[in-house]
């Protein structure tokens, strides 16, 4: 069951690709479904998310916004998806999430910028080449700033993928051909190991996604380690009230069968924990 993750570059054909990938291999496409996961979960509107993601966002958006939860509740949806298998995941940092995955295929497909900027001059049935070439230019800067956040790479280095493909030179359907043969190969074959771990590593942000939902436990941020099931909690957390959310959230998410609480109360916030100074 292949899962190939893709960049999503404006203007580069990555969607072509990803649409006839789908077609010619019966893959299921990512489409809204993590915008409709994000909305759902953090109660804001879809405009904001896409604003959020293109660098439109105004000041209002970027301060009343979570952008941690929208991390988080985005790895959920996009961890999920390639449990399914038989997917072509584009954007939302697929690329950086599922790498770790032996039999998941990462790829770039990217191209000149002046065949970029023709192409979003075509579909905005504009003459205004400046115009497009800087909405380009913010849509990268907005992609760069957001990897960079996120999972602290350069947005665009190649050692980030196995495949980089450049549709200057190759079609859509040279590009599809050549995705398809490297997933073929035996080093990107789903194992009992490599389901393994892309199920521990949804486990683990199922958990993460739980926790941001919960009152309780909203601003706990520890290490999430999950194992057949086993989950660890580690690391330090500031109210004892914290420390005890933690584990009853973590042993309430599908999935879980037991929970090892290992987090730590910060020595000082005993000291107030009456809330006296």
């Amino acid at each position: 069951m292949p899962v190939i993750a893709m960049t999503q570059e404006m203007g580069s054909l990555a969607k072509d690709v990803a649409m006839h990938l789908a077609q010619t291999q019966n893959l299921a496409v990512m489409r809204h479904e993590v915008i409709d996961h994000l909305a759902e979960k953090m109660d804001i509107s879809k405009s904001v998310i896409r604003r959020l993601r293109e660098g439109r966002a105004g000041f209002v958006d970027r301060v009343t916004t979570d952008e941690e939860g929208m991390a988080i509740y985005t790895a959920e949806e996009v961890f999920e998806l390639a449990n399914k298998g038989n997917v072509v995941l584009r954007g939302w940092g697929a690329t950086c999430l599922l790498r770790p995955v032996p039999h998941v295929v990462t790829v770039r497909i990217t191209r000149s910028m002046n065949n970029r900027v023709a192409w979003l001059m075509g579909h905005l049935e504009t003459d205004d080449a400046a115009f497009a070439e800087a909405e380009i230019r913010r849509s990268d800067a907005a992609h760069a700033a957001r990897m960079h956040q996120q999972f602290g790479v350069t947005w665009g280095d190649p050692v980030l993928y196995d495949l980089v493909l450049n549709t200057d030179r190759i079609s859509v359907e040279s590009c599809v051909s050549q995705i398809m043969n490297l997933t073929n190969r035996p080093e990107f074959q789903e194992t009992t190991a490599s389901q393994a771990a892309l199920a521990n590593m949804t486990l683990e942000m199922h958990v993460r996604a739980a926790l941001k939902s919960a009152a309780a436990s909203h601003d706990v941020n520890v290490t999430i380690e999950a194992s057949n099931g086993r989950v660890t909690l580690s690391g330090i957390v500031l109210r004892a009230d914290e420390l005890a959310a933690a584990g009853k959230v973590a042993a309430g998410v599908a999935g879980v069968a037991s929970v090892d609480n290992q987090l730590r109360l910060m020595a000082n916030s005993k000291l107030y924990s009456s809330g006296k100074y």
